[in-house]
């Protein structure tokens, strides 16, 4: 990568951060805001979850004793729980977009810290640098 498209990098770089910052106090409020609600099939079971996914609140209707299996139960809480954090981090991607890329959205949701250190050495052309000196 030669000097100008570098510098131009930077500036484009230097641009997104003044972007990020300037909005921060907002996306922060905004995430912070973020609940998704999910109900079991049988509407039986409904899950609250906050922005990470994490359960809020877990309300079960009585009427479910009436056919008592443990592991149906167990299985359409966890089902209830995932779809409602799935939607928490759609909520959360939308609420980013403005901000950064999609792309790495999700790799920070998913955690995926080699996929996001493999983009930015990518960017920085500094994959490049690592294969020369193989």
């Amino acid at each position: 990568m030669d000097n100008r498209a570098l510098r131009a990098r930077a500036d484009e770089l230097l641009g997104d951060l003044d972007r990020l910052r300037g909005g921060m106090q907002t996306l922060q409020q905004q995430l912070r805001s973020i609940t998704a609600t999910a109900k079991s099939d049988d509407g039986f079971i409904t899950a609250i979850v906050g922005p990470r996914g994490q359960l809020i609140r877990l309300d079960i209707d009585p009427r479910i004793y009436r056919r008592p299996d443990s592991r149906q139960l167990a299985t359409a809480i966890t089902a209830t729980i995932q779809a409602a954090a799935a939607d928490a981090m759609r909520q959360v991607t939308e609420a980013c977009k403005p901000y950064m890329p999609e792309a790495d959205i999700q790799a920070h949701l998913e955690m995926d810290l080699d996929g996001m250190r493999h983009r930015l050495d990518s960017e920085l052309g500094l994959l490049d640098v690592e294969k020369e000196k193989r």
